[in-house]
């Protein structure tokens, strides 16, 4: 979900009043774009650096040790060996996947969301005492009258908990990918083949186990989706920070704004926030109800005005017109 359909008049449905209020907002959103465009390019540059003072950074240490968990469950896949006793033969391999999958722009941005997510995850457990598992909502939606609404939440509990389990260790299960970014993974693979015609079939062989036994709609994204969808118009309660918690607030955000979802984790960080304000906004909050998440997240920054003066609607048109110059 990437935005509206159809054409819209840049020009049109854009009181005299409020053309302060969005010159502010779309010059914020233009230096916000700039900062998210270098995600992927910085992300790869630091990647492929070997000074140690990059490891510093949060950030690019869980990406990092991510794209090398990736690289170590395919290569366990076809059997070969991903220790410090691994051939010269197989330390090759692992780095061409490893170089492979670093090149993909959507992969990285993916990987850099889920960083960025626990960041925030960690950080509003500590100021909020917000539980990075058992959120109030979700403590909810486990005790529903609706059998299937409560399974669904215990399944989400677990899938949870792996996932902070594995954030903690800087781990991805490949099965906890987005499909498309599965299947470019899996195509990363394949294309290690080279001339070998053994690892080509044992290749082929992992490919189509993995393929076999993924689905999407039991990823712990896949699971938030679903209880998001099936929570109809009180999915409002959703965008509740200190209600949801930051996994289901990113999906509840980029399911409401019509933006994809590693968009809205990335609306959280401070440099993003006349993003977010937007997004809270298009998704149907009440400029109240937007300053409370804002200073949830962000106490000490300065947060956008004027939102009284913009719709929905029109939110949801700036959002879709980021990075589009005024005068095309």
């Amino acid at each position: 979900m990437t935005g509206y359909g159809g054409t819209m008049d840049k020009r049109a449905a854009r009181p005299a009043t409020v053309e302060p209020v969005e010159a502010a907002l779309r010059a914020e959103l233009a230096h916000a774009d700039l900062r998210a465009a270098s995600v992927a390019p910085v992300l790869r540059h630091l990647l492929a650096g070997d000074d140690q003072v990059l490891f510093a950074d949060e950030i690019v240490a869980r990406v990092r040790g991510m794209l090398d968990d990736l690289v170590r469950q395919l290569l366990q896949a076809i059997a070969a060996p991903f220790d410090d006793d691994r051939s010269q033969a197989d330390q090759e391999l692992a780095s061409r996947l490893n170089q492979a999958l670093a090149d993909s722009p959507a992969l990285l941005a993916h990987l850099h969301s889920l960083a960025l997510e626990w960041q925030v995850t960690e950080r509003l457990q500590f100021r909020l005492a917000l539980d990075p598992v058992l959120t109030p909502l979700v403590e909810a939606l486990i005790g529903s009258a609706e059998p299937e609404t409560a399974a669904l939440a215990m399944r989400l509990l677990a899938s949870q908990a792996r996932f902070a389990q594995a954030q903690r260790r800087m781990q991805l299960p490949l099965a906890e990918l987005p499909g498309d970014l599965l299947h470019g993974a899996l195509v990363a693979f394949g294309a290690m083949v080279g001339g070998d015609t053994a690892i080509g079939e044992r290749i082929g062989q992992a490919e189509r186990a993995i393929r076999g036994g993924y689905d999407e709609g039991r990823t712990r994204l896949g699971l938030i989706s679903r209880l998001i969808a099936g929570m109809g118009g009180g999915a409002l309660a959703a965008l509740r920070l200190d209600h949801a918690g930051v996994a289901i607030f990113a999906s509840a955000l980029a399911f409401g704004a019509h933006q994809e979802r590693d968009t809205a984790v990335l609306a959280l960080h401070e440099s993003q926030i006349a993003r977010l304000a937007l997004a809270l906004r298009a998704a149907g909050l009440k400029p109240g109800s937007i300053e409370e998440q804002l200073i949830a997240l962000h106490p000490d920054i300065v947060h956008p005005t004027g939102l009284d003066r913009i719709g929905p609607e029109r939110a949801a048109a700036l959002l879709a017109l980021a990075g589009v110059p005024e005068d095309l």
